[in-house]
């Protein structure tokens, strides 16, 4: 029977290998795959169901086509759920063969290229977790490309929450430092002194509590890339000290006398104009050039509505990978209301908000309802009563607001530290100053 369909295979136009030893015909397989399998199901030594168990582990797109004299639906069913494309049941006619292997592989085909299109589309519209198919987008990628290349100190411009790290992460690994640390340093989460300490080290004794030498960041990896966030924060000492070190490409620690040679790449950013923090003094002119040899503007992200339904559908992807549980659907009214949305957060906000909705939302889909108050259409809200004007004396502080909101998202974290950071979107080192601000452990235990 192998032998004759190997023959009507031939007369057809295709080129089959006939075996009649399973294992051999599972050893030629197994570097160099065929375009189709067809076997019997019951064989001498390895049956035909475990024949195609090891063929979906081996390559998982070949297609397996059975056939055996006794068919049932029980082997039927449990053929199709191990991955089988089609159950041939003896005796069968020639044309039906022909007819389920030309089937066979007209769906491989089409499964190849959906594959290469699905990978065109996330080269296109991806940079590593940066994601847009804007024309806004495509310049920042193709920039991206073209900087990564280089050793150009590079300055990314653009508002919070727009996705800057992720531009830096992108431009070091896609370049030849991508092997070395990539090490993020956020220049507003740290005291002056101490970030002068992180970024270049210390001697013993050069201030209360400096018990031993400390390499700086620049120091520990030299080679690899020094993303410094928030740069427009960096106090005027500190923007001297770092000038003389891209200048001259040696850094002297705190209380030392030995410069130490380096070779980072520096990559900045910042959420601030800094041209005017220039022109109004409060950062110095010679380092904006040094930083900006290469600047990158990332668009906000009401500015490319059209990346919304991507991002949106790469959020609830993760958060249901993250969860574990199935993936939820976004209506059409909900879609169309986050496009309209503002977005004054960016792309974290639009984050938040879908890793909120997925978890709140009870149904398999995210209706406008699910969305947060205020990205519901006016006329959708209910309506609020109306209360007299507070007096000046009883408006809380923005100290007191924050103090709230803070409390607030703790609450909902359950106290995570890291949950509570990303949502608020801030450092975690900058949530532990601010719980110490605030006295946040008692107003939580307080509010209980």
């Amino acid at each position: 029977m192998a032998s004759l369909l190997g023959d009507v295979l031939q007369d057809a136009g295709y080129d089959p290998e006939v075996f009649t030893d399973a294992e051999l015909a599972l050893r030629t397989m197994t570097d160099e795959p065929p375009a189709l399998v067809i076997t019997d199901l019951k064989m001498q030594g390895l049956d035909g169901m475990t024949l195609l168990e090891r063929m979906k582990t081996l390559h998982p797109s070949v297609p397996v086509i059975l056939i055996t004299a006794f068919g049932s639906i029980d082997v039927a069913v449990e053929a199709t759920r191990k991955g089988a494309f089609h159950f041939i049941t003896k005796p069968f006619r020639m044309k039906e063969v022909l007819l389920v292997v030309e089937r066979a592989l007209q769906h491989q085909r089409v499964e190849a290229e959906n594959v290469r299109l699905r990978r065109e589309v996330e080269r296109r519209y991806r940079f590593g977790e940066i994601i847009g198919k804007s024309h806004l987008m495509q310049q920042v990628f193709g920039l991206i490309e073209r900087v990564a290349a280089t050793n150009s100190s590079i300055l990314i411009l653009g508002e919070s929450g727009t996705g800057k790290e992720l531009v830096a992460k992108a431009i070091h690994y896609n370049s030849a430092r991508r092997d070395q640390p990539f090490v993020a340093v956020n220049c507003s989460a740290l005291p002056e002194g101490l970030l002068e300490s992180e970024l270049f080290g210390h001697v013993r004794g050069a201030f209360t509590g400096a018990h031993a030498n400390k390499n700086g960041l620049f120091v520990e990896a030299p080679r690899g890339t020094r993303f410094l966030d928030e740069i427009g924060d960096m106090g005027p000492a500190l923007q001297a000290k770092l000038l003389r070190a891209l200048q001259e490409k040696t850094v002297r620690p705190v209380g030392g006398n030995k410069e130490i040679p380096v070779q980072t790449r520096i990559v900045a950013a910042t959420n601030r104009d800094l041209r005017r923090e220039v022109r109004e003094g409060r950062f110095r002119e010679d380092l904006f050039y040094r930083l900006s040899v290469i600047p990158v503007r990332l668009p906000a992200l009401r500015e490319r509505p059209e990346d919304i339904p991507l991002l949106v559908r790469h959020f609830l992807h993760r958060v249901s990978h993250e969860l574990s549980c199935p993936e939820k659907q976004v209506s059409s009214d909900a879609m169309r209301q986050l496009m309209r949305y503002p977005w004054e957060g960016n792309v974290r906000e639009l984050e938040n908000v879908i890793e909120r909705a997925h978890i709140l939302t009870q149904g398999d889909t995210i209706e406008s309802d699910d969305l947060l108050e205020e990205l519901r259409p006016a006329a959708a809200r209910p309506a609020e009563p109306a209360s007299p004007t507070p007096e000046p004396d009883d408006l809380p502080s923005l100290e007191e607001l924050e103090r709230r909101y803070i409390v607030q998202v703790l609450r909902h974290t359950k106290g995570n530290k890291e949950d509570a950071a990303r949502i608020l979107g801030i450092d975690r080192r900058t949530l532990y100053r601010w719980r110490t601000r605030h006295d946040l452990d008692r107003a939580i235990d307080a509010e209980r």
